[in-house]
């Protein structure tokens, strides 16, 4: 079955070790086969990986896109201990992470790492209205 994408003028896409860029119009492919594919919107780069959600992310991106994900485990789980240690929360995220690596299901452990950055986003975001009430701020209730 072939998978579709519609790209906007000018958008990339990774498909396996390739960048397609397009051109000046909107532009439907289909592709066939087994490769990993991703869209420029879920690329994560090393710039943008500054929080350990964000870089347990582009530890799976590699391990997704790479031709041999151990080379890439290490790392990942020196990430995973790190952030399990200093959020316990993010636990139930990690092991369905873990889970789909074990299994070889790359692509759902990237979605699910992306998951726990969402959630990391919402452990700060919650952090920073705690840490504004202390200061003397009001709650917005």
């Amino acid at each position: 079955m072939a998978l579709k994408v519609e790209l906007k003028p000018g958008e990339r896409i990774l498909i396996g070790d390739c960048v397609v860029t397009n051109g000046d119009a909107r532009t439907r492919l289909l592709i066939e086969g087994e490769s990993p594919i991703l869209r420029e919107k879920d690329i994560m780069t090393a710039e943008r990986a500054n929080s350990p959600a964000k870089r347990i992310y582009l530890a799976v991106q590699l391990m997704y896109t790479s031709r041999d994900p151990r080379a890439h485990h290490d790392i990942y789980f020196k990430l995973m201990r790190d952030i399990v240690q200093a959020a316990p929360s993010t636990w139930a995220h990690i092991e369905n992470i873990n889970n789909h690596i074990l299994t070889g299901e790359m692509y759902k452990a990237l979605k699910d790492a992306k998951k726990l950055v969402a959630y990391e986003e919402e452990l700060l975001a919650h952090a920073s209205r705690g840490s504004s009430l202390r200061k003397g701020g009001k709650a917005n209730l």
